[in-house]
């Protein structure tokens, strides 16, 4: 006969399994040998149909950029199924990450703001996870707050199986590169939003990350500092004064805002970074700890591979340090 304990254990395992089948897998093209294997273990975020679905669904499509075989450069657009891909290191320290990349709100850049990061800070102990997000773009119903309630779902979900990736809850953070890092300002200022309703437990649980990291980001929705194919695709051509200022992260700056760590080039002739000097500003009005790197070269969109040899490539360094001063491994 099998005991009360070991039928329980079964019955877990093999809603496990179903769960880990069910997962949509992260995107896969043809790749050179030598190149690092993606991703296998994903989380969708949302249990059937994700909420609000347009009309006409959009299309996943994996665009394979670039030319060199050795460095992958994909970017996925017409996201359907919002998901994770996770980064689990070989000794967690404890701290996780939720990444964010960029891409104008059109695409995600998977790759290049997304695993390359999120290898090297596994490799250091951190448990990485990357939102493939919805695009504003697609028609959601929940419109320009569709990528920030996938942020706010990813958190929540993140420490609701804290125990499963040996983190701690109170050592997630954020961080967002583009595009993406509005995701991970806007998630910073607006974390108790209620741009979804609640669809399980994990949603009564805290979507605030502990540290935020704007890298290069997109700030200001009012032209003309705003990035100009963000800010239509996320607010439309007419956006009014108000509803620019309900998504520009500085505007939304409070108490609960977390520490943040910004990076910038100042070069940067895609993103001006009068958008991370704007957000520092507010931050330091409203007393909310900051940490600021200028660099004088590095343009937009350097992310690893194009920080390489120049002094901007001290910034993941530089983050990891910032996050030990805040007591983290």
């Amino acid at each position: 006969m099998i005991d009360r304990r070991h039928a329980l254990l079964g019955a877990l395992a093999a809603g496990v399994a179903a769960r880990l089948a069910a997962q949509t897998p992260a995107p896969r093209v043809a790749g050179a040998a030598g190149v690092p294997a993606d991703p296998v273990e994903t989380i969708d975020l949302w249990p059937g149909q994700a909420p609000g679905m347009p009309a006409v669904p959009p299309v996943e499509i994996v665009d394979a950029r670039g030319t060199d075989p050795q460095v992958p450069d994909r970017a996925v657009r017409g996201v359907v199924r919002p998901r994770l891909a996770v980064f689990r290191p070989a000794v967690p320290n404890g701290a996780a990450l939720l990444v964010t990349p960029g891409g104008g709100y059109a695409r995600i850049v998977v790759d290049k703001e997304g695993y390359e990061v999120a290898r090297w800070l596994a490799k250091r102990g951190w448990t990485v996870f990357v939102l493939f997000y919805r695009l504003p773009g697609d028609g959601w119903a929940a419109g320009p707050d569709i990528a920030l309630s996938d942020a706010q779902r990813a958190m929540r979900l993140i420490r609701a199986r804290a125990a499963d990736y040996r983190i701690r809850p109170d050592r997630v953070a954020a961080m967002g590169f583009s595009a993406g890092g509005h995701v991970c300002g806007d998630l910073a200022t607006r974390f108790a939003a209620p741009t979804y309703a609640p669809v399980d437990a994990a949603d009564r649980l805290s979507a605030r990350p502990d540290l935020a990291a704007p890298i290069y980001a997109v700030q200001s929705m009012t032209l003309p500092l705003a990035h100009p194919g963000s800010r239509e695709l996320l607010l439309g051509r007419n956006a009014s004064p108000a509803l620019e200022a309900a998504h520009s992260p500085a505007r939304n700056v409070g108490p609960g805002t977390p520490p943040c760590f910004l990076v910038h080039a100042e070069d940067d002739a895609t993103v001006p970074v009068d958008n991370t000097l704007q957000f520092r500003a507010a931050l330091k009005a409203a007393g909310v700890p900051v940490e600021t790197h200028l660099f004088a070269i590095g343009g937009h969109g350097f992310g690893l591979r194009r920080a390489a040899g120049k002094p901007v490539a001290a910034w993941p360094s530089l983050f990891v340090a910032w996050a030990q001063s805040h007591g983290w491994a």
